[in-house]
């Protein structure tokens, strides 16, 4: 047997014959597009003409979560499905309110479309509201996977497991980083640039409280 054919071997045994779960990046991705898309409908070209239609694509994204949440052995995936999108008219509630005060904060746009179909700032807080929400119910690898993906799409970071108020504005965005554990208040606006960082990445500190604390009202 050559070195080729003995990976092979050793390759199938240890990481898919004995695979636990898989998932689709992909699924991950759009079931974000998707709820961005059912919270913005300006985003989508899809328009409903009967209610009925609307809520059947509402019950047939909550299905894509819990197939997601299954695949990644998620204990009461239906039940955790369910609790999230219970969860969803706040975070509309958040986000209009966000967009709204970017609209009153930034001179340089003229309208609530081009704020929330164009901004990046608005997309990575976007994104943030809806991993943070399933980060809350414990749902394990999908809160992080939407977070890296923005990062790569926005160039900011923010880990799902910040907290942050409402309402909040990144201007510009590229370079902002905002960590695990980081509280931010009411009415902050943050620029290009700001790191919210640990002073230490020690793994010892991984329960600790370790980023900053911004208050209401901040620039």
């Amino acid at each position: 047997m050559t070195n080729f054919e003995k990976w092979i071997n050793q390759k199938w045994t240890k990481d898919h014959a004995q695979r636990e779960f898989a998932i689709s990046l992909d699924r991950v991705y759009d079931f974000q597009t998707q709820t961005l898309k059912l919270l913005f409908p300006i985003r989508s070209e899809d328009k409903y003409f009967k209610q009925d239609d609307f809520e059947e694509s509402v019950n047939q994204l909550k299905t894509n979560l819990s197939s997601l949440l299954k695949l990644i052995k998620t204990p009461h995936y239906q039940s955790i499905a369910d609790k999230f999108f219970a969860m969803l008219p706040e975070i509309e509630l958040q986000l209009q309110t966000d967009a709204a005060f970017i609209l009153e904060q930034d001179p340089a746009t003229s309208s609530l479309e081009e704020v929330i179909l164009s901004y990046p700032g608005f997309y990575a807080i976007a994104n943030h509201r809806i991993a943070h929400a399933l980060h809350q119910l414990k749902v394990p690898l999908i809160p992080r996977i939407l977070s890296e993906g923005c990062h790569s799409m926005t160039g900011i970071d923010i880990h799902p497991g910040a907290q942050i108020g409402c309402p909040f504005f990144i201007d510009h965005g590229t370079g902002v980083v905002i960590g695990e554990t980081t509280i931010i208040g009411n009415h902050v606006k943050i620029f290009q640039g700001v790191t919210l960082g640990a002073l230490s990445a020690a793994k010892k500190l991984q329960f600790i409280k370790r980023h900053p604390t911004i208050e209401d009202h901040v620039i």
